[in-house]
């Protein structure tokens, strides 16, 4: 008589771990990563509920003071507090409005293109800024916008305008982020909706045809629907990213005559816990964060169910 129990289980897993040993072997590097960068160091977030010094070493995560919430209570009363939300929300969100659909609409032109040399060499072209280094877009900026001889202040003087110093001016700084990082990631986001539209069942579209509907219908009422699930899936984990405004674009770029508009929450953390060692109070803020994303993305998630739309789970 078949067991039910623990140990039929147990076997059960043994038969499947050995059949497919293979595969696992394969998933092991991954998993030993996520475990040795993501998971064990978990432990460390104890450091915002302590009061640890850069003095204290490994020991003063275990020995040092429990001070509770005093440091999530120091940074919701600080007077940077409102501004800093203020800008991580203000930047997340011009970048989620712009770069959200920017992807979407450049997967539904290039699947109207129909000459495919054309429709690869831009495909090519739009995909490289993803491969550069965030420090190299950040020079490109630079040199393009500079008021010494940057590509964008020459056309305006050739236009008869003044030159503008862009970085240094609180209001372009937000639109020279928002718009450097749609073209880095334009072309790149653009691949997971084009794969979309390629599993859409061509007869669709010849049956739209045949009752006469044109391009922009067949758009609308074919090719949307058919990559609905992708952009609920994506705008998802682009909810719960919000407040990851893009430091190192914001590092790189910022100074100080802009930093009223400028300063994240990022940027305020490497500040007080890497320049000034506050590594407790660093890491509540960075906790905050990090809560505030976790609430966003089961928030948009439920949203999605109560629409009738698939979720993450």
């Amino acid at each position: 008589m078949p067991s039910f129990g623990f140990g039929a289980k147990l076997g059960g897993w043994r038969v499947l771990i050995k059949k497919n040993k293979l595969y696992y072997l394969l998933l092991l590097p991954g998993v030993v990563y996520y475990l040795i960068f993501h998971y064990i160091p978990l432990y460390g977030i104890i450091v915002a509920f302590k009061d640890v010094t850069p003095f204290d070493g490994i020991e003063g995560i275990f020995n040092s003071e429990w001070v509770g919430l005093r440091h999530f209570k120091d940074f919701t009363n600080s007077y940077y507090f409102w501004n800093i939300m203020r800008n991580t929300v203000l930047i997340s969100f011009y970048k989620l409005l712009f770069g959200f659909p920017a992807p979407i609409i450049m997967a539904l032109l290039l699947n109207e293109v129909r000459g495919k040399l054309f429709k690869k060499t831009v495909q090519t072209i739009s995909y490289l800024p993803h491969f550069l280094s965030m420090v190299i877009v950040a020079g490109l900026v630079t040199i393009l916008l500079t008021t010494d001889g940057g590509l964008v202040n020459v056309l305006l003087g050739k236009l008869g305008l003044e030159p503008i110093f862009f970085l240094g001016d609180k209001q372009y700084f937000r639109s020279v982020l928002v718009v450097s990082s749609i073209w880095k990631e334009v072309g790149w986001g653009s691949i997971l909706y084009l794969a979309a539209i390629a599993g859409i069942d061509p007869q669709l579209y010849e049956a739209a045809r045949a009752d006469g509907a044109g391009r922009f219908r067949q758009i609308w009422h074919i090719t949307l629907p058919g990559m609905t699930f992708i952009i609920v899936f994506m705008f998802i984990f682009s909810i719960g990213g919000l407040l990851n405004a893009g430091f190192e674009q914001i590092f790189l770029l910022y100074s100080p005559p802009v930093y009223e508009v400028a300063d994240i929450i990022d940027t305020y953390v490497y500040r007080r816990g890497l320049m000034e060692m506050q590594y407790s109070f660093a890491t509540a803020v960075g906790l905050f964060k990090s809560v505030i994303a976790l609430v966003l993305i089961l928030g948009t998630n439920y949203l999605a169910k109560r629409l009738k739309q698939e979720g993450i789970w």
